[in-house]
């Protein structure tokens, strides 16, 4: 590796952090210092200096090595703390649980540099750059340090599929991937200078983006994965192959995308084909994305503010039609995947409170709209969508 090569952080190696953001910073010209407590993982990318990508495109599958890497064990404070202090640009991409826990070193890392610096947050978290921040600044006794620090939000649109075990054992870095590749990042966050990156695009407002991620991709993507699951499949393929299903889920994106140009005054063909865009990639069957991962923790789904009832909410407040949004979060509720403990609480919860209750009382929708998912839940089905 280049001396004179320009140093980017990527804080969590994880499929994110491999999959997509080292990948964005590999094709800008930097050499990536993963940070990580899987020591296979920080073991592997040392010896190599490099991990393998798979792009898996349906049947087609190219590999490709993402060089001029290494790694840093994530318990070792003091060498995280100066790889941060000397970088040129940074992601992280741990977790929502895990963000507390690195505080400390990050704080540890942005008070020793000497220049400013933005830090991409890729984490599947409402308000992540704020949260983090403030997480930041409670271990910070100069709290101007983070006047220099741009804590940058990003919507993670590439699927990564989880890694099977086998392949975890014969190579811990080899990551497989979809061919799309585009991140968008919040230019109101950012402070100068902002690099300029491959495969990246500063967005104002970022909120439509956020809303194109939340309530587009990931409630396209829920709903494909619970009205598969009462068909019986296995894989979100699957799912949006069933000509019944792949047009409830249309119907629900449609709605939302409507809403969302509505909202923002944004272009509404070019919405229609980034839904028809996204159906093509949920058909992807290389990625052999499973029906229990991306349906997994339908809680979580099923809050208020995340991508089921959110959407219903967005449709609401621009006066725009859901009802396909309301049989997707009726068949989440049948979602009982084995081994899911989100899954078996929310199964406990219907048997104690009834399904119009729960609806109301944790998901937060209205009267009307909770009655409407209890009546089309005591069918006991949705019509059209056996998997025989």
């Amino acid at each position: 590796m280049s001396k004179n090569m320009k140093t980017a952080v990527m804080y969590g190696a994880g499929n994110i952090g491999r999959g997509f953001i080292g990948q964005v910073f590999h094709d800008s010209g930097y050499e990536v210092c993963f940070i990580d407590v899987d020591k296979d993982v920080v073991s592997s990318l040392n010896e190599r200096n490099a991990y393998t990508q798979l792009i898996v495109d349906g049947e087609d599958v190219t590999y490709r090595e993402i060089a001029n890497v290494r790694a840093v064990c994530g318990n070792d404070r003091e060498a995280v703390a100066q790889e941060i202090a000397s970088c040129d640009i940074m992601a992280i991409s741990v977790g929502a649980a895990v963000l507390p826990h690195i505080a400390p070193i990050i704080a540890d890392g942005l008070a020793a540099r000497e220049l400013p610096i933005n830090i991409l947050i890729c984490e599947n978290l409402a308000h992540a750059p704020d949260i983090l921040r403030e997480y930041i600044s409670e271990h910070l006794s100069n709290p101007s340090v983070l006047n220099n620090v741009g804590f940058v939000g990003a919507t993670i649109g590439r699927m990564v599929p989880v890694v099977p075990a086998q392949q975890r054992t014969s190579d811990p870095t080899k990551i497989a991937v979809e061919p799309f590749c585009f991140l968008p990042l919040d230019k109101d966050a950012v402070v100068q200078p902002m690099p300029q990156l491959e495969h990246a695009a500063l967005c104002s407002p970022f909120a439509f983006e956020e809303g194109k991620k939340l309530y587009i991709h990931n409630m396209g993507h829920a709903l494909s994965a619970y009205l598969g699951f009462l068909a019986g499949y296995t894989y979100i393929w699957q799912a949006v192959e069933n000509k019944s299903i792949r047009l409830q889920v249309s119907n629900a994106m449609l709605a939302t995308a409507k809403a969302l140009a509505r909202k923002y005054d944004e272009d509404i063909d070019a919405l229609v084909a980034y839904v028809d865009d996204l159906l093509n990639r949920f058909e992807n069957k290389g990625l052999g994305d499973r029906i229990d991962r991306v349906g997994g923790d339908p809680l979580r789904k099923l809050a208020p503010d995340d991508r089921l009832v959110g959407a219903v909410s967005l449709c609401k407040e621009q006066d725009h039609r859901y009802f396909h949004i309301l049989i997707g979060i009726t068949s989440a509720l049948r979602f009982n995947a084995p081994g899911d403990p989100s899954a078996d609480l929310l199964q406990k919860q219907l048997a104690e409170k009834g399904v119009a209750v729960f609806l109301r009382d944790y998901c937060r929708l209205d009267e009307d709209d909770a009655q409407m998912c209890a009546a089309i839940y005591s069918v006991n089905q949705i019509e059209g969508l056996s998997g025989g």
